[in-house]
C-alpha cells in the first residue's frame, strides 16, 4: 500500500473515532500521535488538520451535494472518508483530482457500505464540477 493511501487511511480513522466520541479531531490525532503505534504519517496530519480548519466549509459543501441526505444520516465512515477527500480536492494542490476521487471510493469500498463507493463518487464529483473551475 502507498504511503499516501495508508495516511489517508489513518486520517479516516481518526475522523471517525473523533466523530464517534464527539471529540475533537485534533485531540484524537495528538493521542495517536503520542501513542505512535502505528505511526501517523505526515499527509495524515496534514489532512485531519485541513478537515478542522475547514469544517464549516467542507460539511456546507458535503450537504449541498449529498442528494437528500443530512450529514447525520450518512454513515459515520462515509463522513469522515468524504471529509477527509474534500480537504484534499479542494486545499490539497499536489494530489491530481481523480486521484483524490480513486482513494476516497477504494476506502469507501473497504471500510463501509455496498452502496458507499458509488454515493462517495457521486457526492464528490459534484463538488468538483461545482467548485474546481474546468481548465
Amino acid at each position: 500500500m502507498a504511503a499516501r493511501t495508508k495516511a489517508r487511511k489513518r486520517a479516516v480513522d481518526v475522523l471517525y473515532e473523533a466523530d464517534l466520541r464527539a471529540s475533537d479531531p485534533l485531540a484524537v490525532l495528538r493521542d495517536r500521535i503520542a501513542d505512535g503505534n502505528p505511526p501517523v504519517p505526515e499527509h495524515a496530519v496534514r489532512l485531519v488538520e485541513g478537515v478542522v480548519a475547514h469544517a464549516a466549509r467542507i460539511d456546507e459543501l458535503i450537504e449541498a451535494h449529498a442528494s437528500g441526505w443530512s450529514l447525520d444520516r450518512l454513515p459515520d465512515v462515509d463522513r469522515a472518508v468524504l471529509r477527509m477527500a474534500v480537504y484534499e480536492l479542494l486545499w490539497v494542490d499536489d494530489v491530481p483530482d481523480a486521484v483524490v476521487i480513486d482513494e476516497a471510493v477504494e476506502l469507501a469500498k473497504s471500510l463501509s457500505t455496498d452502496d458507499s463507493p458509488a454515493y462517495v463518487n457521486g457526492v464528490l464529483g459534484g463538488i468538483l464540477r461545482t467548485e474546481i473551475p474546468a481548465p
